[in-house]
């Protein structure tokens, strides 16, 4: 798994659209293999990247939970935290 994808469910506010296409065009650069593709792939690449986004969409409305919503900065500042720790 990319490390660099995160984890979107239960924040307040709700994952933007924005977030989730970026979520899913890191999952097909990691699974294509190729960061930029070749010009014969983009279409491919673009078809794959919107298929994802809309499953994860579809997977995030649908999922259910007690939990309270994270706080967005909240989260952000653990992650800072733990790259502190672990780089300092």
């Amino acid at each position: 798994m990319c490390r660099n994808i995160r984890p979107l469910n239960n924040f307040a506010p709700p994952a933007t659209p924005e977030e989730v296409q970026a979520a899913a065009l890191q999952y097909v650069r990691k699974v294509g293999g190729a960061t930029k593709p070749a010009r014969a792939n983009e279409e491919a690449y673009a078809r794959a990247v919107a298929a994802i986004s809309a499953a994860t969409q579809e997977l995030l409305d649908s999922l259910v939970t007690t939990a309270p919503p994270k706080d967005r900065q909240v989260e952000a500042d653990k992650a800072r935290e733990r790259a502190r720790a672990r780089y300092a």
